[in-house]
């Protein structure tokens, strides 16, 4: 695989997967801009070690689940660096609880950050790519919005429309060779899933084929792929990365 001269963008670039993903597009040979929202210090490091590989990248703030906002950071992008080729939605966050116990607006923020903020970048992004007749864009879901899970209706309903938006753009632009895909990623180790208590972790592992959690490398790798002209004729589809969890 190979990206030298692409320009990409990822959303939620500051830690986890959205961090694997930046590296590994800049280690591809692609320009990064790294989205981050709060975590500023993370994202200066994130382009700090794009830079000692040699690469280069861009630390851009904003809250993509606005849409001004989302604007705002795929200009940013494209006053930097000329263009825009790739574009990773990874931006989310979780509020778990069973549907019994949940907050109107815990079911809210989570539709408005982790799927508003999908449609806000891909339109934003759009005319760009339109413009160029080249687009990749690959969405970050979960297998929670596959198959589900207890105590994630919020999470897992934002996670399926991710499914759903990322299918039906592919079919209305892969005439503009714009490729839309979805890596929906099992159990990997982040700030999301730290905080699981261990015997929930341990019932999780029960369920995973290869016995093991994942990585945000493992899932930087798939969605390497899928932005790369090595995936050509791929669009309209979910990669699940979950070590035979589904």
């Amino acid at each position: 695989m190979e990206l030298t001269g692409k320009v990409a963008l990822v959303t939620g670039a500051s830690r986890g997967i959205g961090r694997a993903c930046a590296l590994k597009l800049a280690a591809l040979g692609a320009h990064v801009g790294v989205n981050y929202n709060k975590n500023a210090e993370q994202a200066a490091q994130v382009v700090a070690a794009i830079q000692a590989q040699g690469g280069t990248a861009l630390a851009i703030p904003g809250d993509v689940s606005q849409f001004a906002v989302a604007q705002s950071v795929v200009k940013a992008t494209t006053d930097a660096f000329g263009r825009l080729d790739i574009l990773v939605n990874n931006a989310g966050t979780t509020r778990d609880t069973l549907l019994a116990l949940m907050k109107e607006d815990e079911f809210d923020v989570i539709i408005q950050t982790n799927l508003k903020s999908v449609f806000n970048m891909s339109k934003a992004a759009l005319r760009q790519m339109l413009k160029q007749k080249y687009g990749r864009i690959v969405n970050m879901s979960s297998v929670a919005g596959v198959v589900g899970n207890p105590g994630q209706t919020n999470y897992s309903a934002s996670k399926a429309g991710i499914i759903g938006f990322s299918k039906a753009m592919a079919k209305e632009y892969g005439a503009k060779n714009i490729a839309v895909n979805v890596v929906a990623p099992g159990y990997v180790p982040t700030d999301l899933t730290n905080n699981l208590p261990p015997d929930i972790k341990a019932g999780i592992l029960k369920f995973v084929a290869l016995q093991r959690m994942g990585t945000p490398e493992e899932i930087a790798n798939v969605v390497a792929f899928l932005a790369s002209d090595d995936a050509s004729y791929i669009t309209g589809q979910v990669i699940t990365v979950d070590g035979g969890m589904t």
